[in-house]
């Protein structure tokens, strides 16, 4: 039977003083992510809407270290890009019983990132590259779209190495998953100028829960319009989760979707009620669903 024994949500009295009820850890990724960026949103929003609960939001590598915190009983959310939780369904990481979801939040665009000075016009043209922290959904994907090219150096490095790496002439290029304009790279951008190559879905082998997307313009000074590759983001969680916390969590989505996109955001955004449902193979957390359906029928 699901715990439901959650004091409601509320607050717990005594000797006149209120103390938080539940801490909610939200596995979030990379400083300078996206990830981290919505999980302290996320926070913030979810601290004002139910003052008996205390989000904590939790750096990670990404979407593998997500779902591997979330197995374990380490977090109660976590970000992970709707690939890496398919992979996970499929069997292609180590085993997870039982994995939900409380929504889809938003898209993340594929960024292989070269200087703006770069002779390189494609991945045929590229000797080395970065493919992301070890356990991000970014290095799951980069694994497969950089397969079977023996003439190309890959490492695995976080996204502030591989900026470093990059300036340094260390690497010719990496690779990142994340909203647009990511702020880490916004300031690249700003101070030595970036490129973003063209990548291919069909390549990733990541169909179908990836599609094919041009990046929008406004993202950086010279990227408008490159063909990339859209991954849309879950707000994960186990079946532990209570069901008074994710229902929570479903209004705070719901109900304050337009702070919780960073300002700089431009492009596809999925926090609307018409597509927070849509979390594919990966069944929603009953206690989401039934709120869904209380909000909106």
């Amino acid at each position: 039977m699901r715990r439901r024994a959650f004091l409601g949500l509320g607050l717990l009295t005594a000797c006149g003083k209120t103390e938080p009820v539940r801490e909610l850890r939200i596995a979030a990724g990379e400083p300078g992510g996206f990830y981290t960026a919505f999980g302290a949103l996320l926070g913030a929003e979810i601290a004002a809407a139910e003052p008996g609960v205390h989000p904590v939001v939790l750096p990670s590598q990404g979407s593998v270290d997500n779902l591997e915190m979330l197995r374990d009983g380490r977090a109660d959310l976590g970000m992970v890009l709707a690939d890496a939780a398919h992979a996970a369904l499929a069997g292609e990481l180590r085993p997870m019983a039982g994995l939900q979801a409380v929504g889809r939040v938003y898209e993340n665009y594929t960024q292989l990132v070269v200087p703006a000075d770069s002779p390189a016009r494609s991945v045929d043209d590229l000797r080395s590259v970065a493919i992301g922290a070890p356990k991000s959904g970014t290095a799951l994907m980069g694994a497969r779209l950089f397969a079977g090219r023996p003439g190309l150096r890959t490492e695995m490095l976080p996204l502030a190495e591989a900026v470093t790496a990059l300036e340094q002439g260390r690497i010719e290029a990496f690779l990142w998953s994340g909203g647009l304009p990511t702020p880490v790279l916004k300031v690249l951008d700003d101070r030595i100028g970036i490129r973003l190559l063209p990548v291919n879905a069909a390549s990733a082998r990541c169909t179908p829960v990836c599609d094919q997307l041009p990046v929008p313009p406004g993202a950086y000074r010279h990227t408008g319009g490159i063909p990339t590759i859209g991954v849309p983001n879950l707000l994960a969680c186990s079946p532990q989760l209570p069901d008074e916390l994710a229902s929570a969590v479903v209004r705070v989505l719901v109900r304050r979707a337009p702070f919780l996109v960073p300002r700089e955001t431009v492009g596809t955004q999925f926090l609307d009620v018409r597509t927070l449902i849509g979390t594919g193979d990966v069944p929603l957390h009953p206690g989401a669903a039934a709120t869904y359906r209380d909000l909106h029928g």
